[in-house]
């Protein structure tokens, strides 16, 4: 019973919030809650700042972080950056109306912010945890576009990329295992 009152409330609140701006609910978690697809602006919107949360964190991790971390740095770097560019081009080559952003969300920089004020063991442990945390709700986000997506080329290429993300998430919990230096 408490279980359908929480989702009553969540439906309530998701369309309380996309009144307000067709990229809250998703922005609040309530679509993940709940497991709806995002629209597409707002998928393309995550998975592009997500991606580039993704390279600016490993590049501060080239820096500061330990030889482990740098490793996996290094290749998150490597594969944010070409599925960046698959987006790109397929929504460009497809023509689909949306607009990807350039840099990160509000959220994001405070979390960058945040790890170029720590070193050393400090620097490691968030790092490996945002990566963690980060891909983990990237994975949810493009299994949840792939499964119910509204635009079949983005629920392709959504599809085709989770198992990237999938390793991606295995080998950030990997990394938060693996001792600091």
């Amino acid at each position: 019973m408490r279980l359908v009152s929480m989702i009553a409330v969540f439906a309530v609140m998701g369309g309380v919030a996309m009144a307000q701006s067709p990229s809250t609910s998703e922005k609040l978690g309530i679509n993940s809650a709940l497991g709806i697809a995002p629209a597409t602006q707002d998928f393309v919107t995550e998975a592009a700042n997500s991606g580039e949360f993704e390279i600016q964190s490993s590049k501060l991790a080239l820096d500061r972080g330990d030889q482990v971390s740098k490793t996996f740095a290094e290749q998150m770097i490597t594969d944010h950056q070409k599925v960046g560019s698959q987006l790109k081009a397929l929504v460009q080559s497809k023509n689909i109306k949306v607009t990807i952003p350039d840099g990160v969300s509000s959220s994001q920089q405070s979390m960058l912010d945040k790890l170029k004020s720590l070193k050393g063991a400090d620097f490691d442990k968030k790092y490996r945890d945002d990566q963690y945390s980060g891909h983990k709700s990237t994975l949810a986000l493009f299994e949840r576009y792939a499964k119910s997506g509204d635009n079949p080329d983005l629920k392709q290429w959504a599809e085709q990329t989770a198992p990237a993300l999938q390793r991606h998430l295995k080998m950030a919990q990997e990394l938060n295992g693996s001792a600091s230096n």
